[in-house]
């Protein structure tokens, strides 16, 4: 292949992976105000609407229901286009219990919800899952929400693509426009709509329908970008909020993408060091300059011959990209980087495997990043910054800085959201964090100002509660607790762990 599969702002759920009186309107607080915001049109028809719950499929549990809930498509012609928005649920079994519902979302943009509500049933502690109705969706244009089709294809999958030459530049341009005009002509009058204020307004309508007065949350990577939206339109709304790796709120979307770049440099010295302190395991090099230097005769040996890796062929760029994620976590990048020493040397080696991205996943997410926040229109801009950030960023550069179908994608109905209150909520945060890097959460908590921030010094890995590879009690005790009482920490913690470890004992009852 000539480039690894894409880099999502999306973690994994490996091991996932409410009655109050019915709100009239959806009415915004003062922070929300905008000239044309949902607060200001009769929602009435959508928030009383009654909804018909069944079985989500006959393989499934009883237990778990799905229902569907109709949306404007522009919340500021209520009247006009609907979209349908598929919910789920599993009700606690402990009705005295109740505190409300819990409602999740697990990142992409583009990943599909629905099923989380029965995963999480079976995972989370007691003493969560006595208090809430677990409720799933998903996010419009995305699953079996009025669902977004752009007729990609597998080549199409490859993003961010490298930008080493002119030519390729020119290439990335072209399929850049290709990609829009595609998903342009299969959506008409829809891709402005598909964003994250609209999701967020969505799932208000989710919350009045239920007949709820609050809504508690967890989300995870672009699920912060979610909930961060959603306590910015509607902060008396929010009760309960935890959101896990956290997006920078002034870097949506191409800033997210490019922090990866900037960030990766810390991580590869940390990694080269903690490598070469361990030579007599992994045979890279005895100091952190070694260490570096054998990766990098790595890359240029694809250049000139490719690595074979699963059976498929690696060039340089392709090199960078499958390990870039990795060097965040040390051990997995040390691993990762022997093996291709050894298939270099002819062995037959397996690498991380990525689940293929469907074409609605991926034409939802460059519908949502490509709405949310103006891009560059001139395709000599992005060639300007490649040409800087792969001398400054050598490592990842040339990905983060150039073209995207953003360039040519019709501009979003409306402009970014500006994170800025003081809604009591949770954030948790890895410290070596390849997708949503600390500096970034750091922002987010600033921006939630009414937040309290849990940081694993040490900690790897996109996301910190639910991680398939790492457990961190110091994060998962007070969060539950959180979500159970809502007592919130007294103060920001920050909590210490050793760098490379693998994955902890799991606490009982925990998912």
């Amino acid at each position: 292949m000539a480039h690894s599969a894409p880099r999502r702002l999306v973690v994994p759920l490996l091991a996932l992976g409410l009655t109050a009186t019915l709100a009239p309107s959806l009415a915004a607080g003062p922070a929300a105000a905008a000239p044309d915001d949902a607060g200001a049109r009769d929602l009435t028809r959508y928030t009383q609407q009654q909804l018909t719950w069944k079985r989500c499929a006959a393989d499934m549990p009883a237990k778990f229901q799905c229902a569907t809930l109709k949306v404007p498509l522009d919340y500021s012609a209520p009247r006009g286009r609907t979209l349908k928005v598929e919910i789920s649920r599993v009700r606690t079994s402990k009705p005295g219990k109740r505190h409300g519902i819990l409602t999740f979302n697990p990142g992409g943009p583009g990943a599909s919800g629905l099923d989380l509500p029965l995963a999480a049933s079976r995972g989370l502690p007691k003493a969560v899952l006595e208090r809430y109705d677990l409720i799933g969706f998903d996010p419009r244009g995305i699953g079996r929400s009025s669902p977004l089709s752009c007729g990609l294809t597998e080549a199409d999958q490859y993003f961010p693509r490298p930008t080493r030459s002119r030519a390729e530049f020119d290439r990335n341009a072209k399929w850049s426009k290709s990609v829009a005009d595609r998903c342009r002509t299969k959506n008409p009058g829809v891709l402005p709509y598909i964003n994250t204020r609209n999701t967020a307004r969505d799932m208000d309508v989710m919350r009045a329908a239920l007949g709820e007065k609050k809504l508690s949350y967890y989300g995870v990577s672009y699920g912060t970008a979610l909930g961060s939206v959603y306590t910015q339109l509607f902060p008396k709304r929010a009760d309960r909020v935890v959101l896990d790796s956290a997006v920078d709120p002034g870097l949506m979307w191409r800033g997210m993408f490019r922090i990866w770049a900037q960030e990766v440099g810390p991580a590869f010295e940390r990694w080269s060091k903690w490598t070469a302190e361990r030579d007599a395991t992994y045979h890279l090099g005895t100091s952190p300059a070694k260490v570096q230097r054998t990766f990098w005769k790595l890359v240029q040996r694809a250049d000139r011959e490719p690595i074979v890796v699963d059976g498929e062929k690696l060039d340089g760029a392709a090199v960078r990209d499958l390990v870039r994620p990795e060097f965040f976590t040390v051990r997995s990048g040390a691993e990762l980087v022997r093996k291709l020493k050894r298939a270099a040397a002819g062995a037959t080696v397996s690498g991380p495997s990525a689940a293929p991205v469907e074409d609605n996943e991926l034409a939802a997410q460059f519908a949502v990043v490509c709405a949310d926040a103006a891009w560059p229109r001139d395709p000599e801009t992005y060639y300007r910054d490649v040409v800087r950030d792969t001398v400054r960023y050598p490592l990842y550069g040339d990905f983060t800085s150039g073209i995207t179908p953003c360039a040519y994608w019709p501009e979003g109905a409306e402009p970014v959201t500006e994170v800025d209150n003081g809604v009591p909520l949770l954030l948790v945060q890895n410290e070596w964090d390849s997708q949503t890097p600390l500096p970034g959460a750091r922002n987010m908590h600033r921006a939630l100002k009414g937040s309290r921030m849990i940081t694993v010094e040490g900690g790897e890995g996109h996301g910190v509660l639910f991680n398939g590879e790492h457990r961190y009690p110091c994060v998962e005790d007070p969060s539950m607790r959180y979500l159970a009482t809502g007592k919130l920490p007294a103060k920001d913690v920050t909590c210490r762990v050793t760098p490379g470890q693998r994955r902890a004992q799991a606490a009982p009852n925990a998912f």
